[in-house]
């Protein structure tokens, strides 16, 4: 079983930053890819990055720049930095693990609210 624990969101203004993280446990972490999606008000859920276990890492294109992901394999912890938040960035955004192929049930943490306003 994996536990996910999303934190680090929050009300933030235009133009500033915030980092995201999920702390995590589950034997199967190690070898997982890990990543964060993001789902605003009325939209469906969408990929912002991904890393995988040996730290590959993937970005949705219009993420790319302003999106950072990193992950701390001692802690079991990704990171998401994000920089130059814009209004649109306002989403839940959430955590997940994604042991596949070795095992076929992906996880999917709680999510946490980042909402950008002046």
């Amino acid at each position: 079983q994996v536990q996910l624990v999303e934190s680090g969101g929050g009300l933030v203004q235009p133009g500033g930053s915030l980092r995201l993280s999920c702390a995590t446990s589950g034997s199967i972490v190690s070898i997982s890819a890990m990543g964060w999606y993001r789902q605003a008000p009325g939209k469906q859920r969408e990929l912002v990055a991904t890393i995988t276990s040996d730290g590959r890492t993937n970005y949705a294109d219009s993420m790319k720049g302003r999106f950072t992901i990193s992950r701390d394999y001692a802690k079991n912890t990704v990171y998401l930095q994000v920089n130059t938040l814009k209004p649109e960035d306002t989403a839940v955004y959430y955590c997940n693990v994604d042991p596949r192929p070795y095992h076929s049930v992906t996880y999917w943490g709680q999510g946490t609210q980042v909402t950008v306003s002046s």
